[in-house]
C-alpha cells in the first residue's frame, strides 16, 4: 500500500535520470512522480503546471537546483497541498545582475544553434566534487539529459530563472517538515546559501553531503537517499487538524 505521493522536480535541462537512484529506492513505498520543467517561461508558470499535473490532493515535494526554486514557489502558492518539502542544491534569491547578463548571452548562442557548446561551458570542473571530476559516466549523462529537451526548453527555463523573484517569503510561510540538502563542494549553490534557506523554514533540517558537488543525487546517491528517508519519516500535522498523520 502506498504511503503517499513523492514528487520530484529536476534541475535545469535535466529529467528523471537525475533522481534515478532515489526513485528506485522509494517507488515501492510511494507513488513517485517526476515532472519535467517545460512549457512555461516563468517560475509562476512552472508552478501552475506542477500543481495542475499532480493528481494527489497532498504530496511530498522535492526539487534540485531549478527544481528546488519551483518547489519553493509551489509550497508558497499551495502550502495546504505540500506535506513535506525537500530543497536540494538550490537558490532562494533572485538572479544576480551579472548572471542575468550571462543568461541573455546564452539565449542568443542557443538560438544560433550552439546548445551543446553552451552546456559544455556550463559543465565546468566546479560542477562536480573534486573526487568526481574524472567520472565520464556522469559527464555523458549530464550531456545526454541537457541535449534531449532541445533549445526551446533551454530558452524557456533560462527566461524563467532570469526573471524569477526572491522566494524568502514563501519559505517563511511553509511550516511543514523540510529538508535542506547540498553537496559540501557545490560551487554553484554553496552550503552557506543553504544555511540561509534553513533559517527561513520553520521546520528545516540541514544536511551537507561530503564528496558531492551540485548533483549529490548521483554523486553520493546512498547518502542522499538516507537523508530523504529521514525527511519522509517526519510526522506531518494535517491542515486544520491537531492530530498527527
Amino acid at each position: 500500500m502506498s504511503e503517499g505521493t513523492l514528487v520530484m522536480l529536476p534541475g535545469m535541462m535535466c529529467d528523471e535520470r537525475l533522481f534515478r537512484p532515489q526513485a528506485a529506492a522509494f517507488s515501492g513505498r510511494y507513488d513517485v512522480v517526476t515532472l519535467p520543467l517545460k512549457g512555461a517561461t516563468s517560475i509562476d508558470g512552472f508552478t501552475d503546471l506542477v500543481l495542475s499535473g499532480i493528481e494527489a490532493d497532498r504530496f511530498n515535494l522535492m526539487g534540485l537546483s531549478m527544481g528546488g526554486i519551483v518547489a519553493m514557489a509551489v509550497a508558497g502558492k499551495a502550502p495546504e497541498r505540500v506535506q513535506r518539502l525537500a530543497l536540494l542544491d538550490t537558490n532562494h534569491r533572485a538572479d544576480a545582475p551579472d548572471r542575468r547578463v550571462q543568461r541573455a548571452a546564452q539565449i542568443s548562442k542557443v538560438e544560433a544553434g550552439l546548445l551543446r557548446q553552451v552546456m559544455i561551458d556550463e559543465m565546468k570542473p566546479g560542477y562536480l566534487a573534486q573526487a568526481n571530476r574524472g567520472r565520464d559516466d556522469l559527464r555523458r549523462l549530464f550531456m545526454d539529459m541537457a541535449l534531449d529537451p532541445g533549445p526551446d526548453v533551454f530558452v524557456e527555463q533560462t527566461l524563467a530563472l532570469r526573471e524569477r523573484a526572491d522566494q524568502s517569503g514563501a519559505l517563511k510561510r511553509f511550516d511543514g517538515p523540510s529538508l535542506v540538502l547540498c553537496g559540501a563542494e557545490d560551487a554553484l549553490c554553496p552550503p552557506q546559501r543553504h544555511l540561509a534557506i534553513t533559517e527561513l523554514l520553520p521546520q528545516a533540517h540541514f544536511v551537507s553531503i561530503a564528496n558531492a558537488g551540485h548533483i549529490p543525487t548521483l554523486e553520493e546517491s546512498e547518502a542522499v537517499t538516507a537523508a530523504l528517508t529521514y525527511w519522509l519519516a517526519r510526522p506531518v500535522v494535517a491542515p486544520n487538524q491537531g492530530d498527527r498523520e
